[in-house]
């Protein structure tokens, strides 16, 4: 664990197994610095337990800078379950999974991501109140994939204002790969603006939903690395942008709500010699954890989920403008700023 490529000084990592429902789950809290940690629960078919524990290494540590960077009180946590959501799925299931984010006694709150959905984590909340993205309840936020493909739709405008002098995206051609919650959400956005889309997802039925919606063109999945667009938002797994696909793409900005984009940092600086402008993943798609930060508050506010979102995105395009100025890859300028932000706090805490 502790030579582990992707353990960043986490302060706890825990593993749970549940033999009479099948529960295989990891639960990493990377800091609790800024508050309680504070991430999404995926459920993915992993290959290996070493994909797994990486996936969940890099994802809490993710979220420990994109709180850090949304200005809220929350640290950065995330949970893994190892299983097909297509058909390992049972209430059983999550709520041992509840019981597992209850034994944390309140240092990790959960949420849904890829794989799990509002109706998983009501069942969740039987066990325990660590749990939010709820549609039930004084302060239920519901499915927090709508703000953060907000969000991500502003990112684009700010990647867009300083590569092409506008944010008018009227026109624009942008490749959208995956259009599930995210960036099904983040089309019809685009779509509004009168930007030119095209898409690619391996859920045919979603990506037939949106084209029919959007007007959007269909490519195979590994064919949108080679489609000539202005901008490429990645909204499905990670890693994506690699030494195999950095060769391959001919857009001038990344901008996406996908979680660790970069296979490894370094990827930021090759983007940057190669002219492409890169939103780091985990400002521009803090909408969705902004909106749950609202909803563990215990006072949903729309209007504080609102000036928040646009302090992000101010925050975003402060952080392009200074990697812009000084020749640097912009990940490496949001990792300094979050990880100063966690810092700071760390003493009161």
């Amino acid at each position: 664990m502790f030579d582990h490529p992707s353990f960043d000084g986490h302060e706890g990592v825990h593993a749970f197994h549940d033999a009479a429902t099948g529960l295989k789950c990891v639960i990493a809290v990377h800091s609790t610095a800024l508050g309680p940690a504070a991430g999404g629960c995926r459920m993915w078919n992993y290959t290996t337990g070493d994909a797994l524990l990486t996936d969940v290494l890099r994802l809490s540590q993710g979220m420990s800078y994109k709180n850090a960077m949304a200005g809220i009180p929350l640290g950065g946590g995330k949970a893994v379950i190892w299983g097909d959501p297509k058909s390992a799925k049972s209430p059983d299931l999550f709520r041992a999974f509840g019981r597992a984010v209850e034994s944390l006694q309140g240092r990790y709150y959960t949420a849904e991501d890829v794989g799990v959905d509002v109706s998983d984590m009501a069942v969740v909340r039987q066990q325990t109140r660590f749990v939010a993205g709820l549609d039930e309840g004084a302060a239920a936020s519901g499915d927090p994939s709508p703000v953060t493909a907000k969000g991500v739709f502003l990112g684009i405008r700010e990647v867009a204002r300083r590569q092409f002098g506008t944010d008018d995206l009227n026109g624009r051609t942008i490749a959208v790969q995956g259009v599930g919650s995210v960036g099904g959400y983040t089309c019809d956005h685009l779509a509004a603006a009168g930007a030119k889309l095209i898409i690619t997802d391996i859920d045919h039925e979603a990506l037939a939903a949106v084209s029919k919606r959007t007007g959007a063109t269909i490519v195979a999945p590994n064919d949108i690395y080679d489609v000539e667009a202005d901008i490429f938002s990645p909204n499905a797994l990670g890693a994506i942008i690699n030494e195999k696909t950095l060769v391959r793409l001919k857009v001038k900005g990344i901008a996406g709500g996908a979680n660790n984009q970069l296979v490894v940092p370094e990827m930021g600086e090759f983007l940057r010699r190669k002219g492409i402008l890169y939103a780091p993943d985990y400002v521009i798609n803090g909408g969705g954890i902004i909106n749950v930060a609202a909803e563990i508050s215990g006072t949903y506010s729309r209007e504080w989920v609102e000036g928040t979102l646009s302090r992000l995105i101010e925050t975003l395009g402060e952080v392009l403008d200074e990697a812009l100025q000084s020749n640097q890859p912009t990940n490496y300028v949001a990792d300094r700023i979050a990880r100063a932000r966690i810092a700071a706090a760390r003493p009161a805490r």
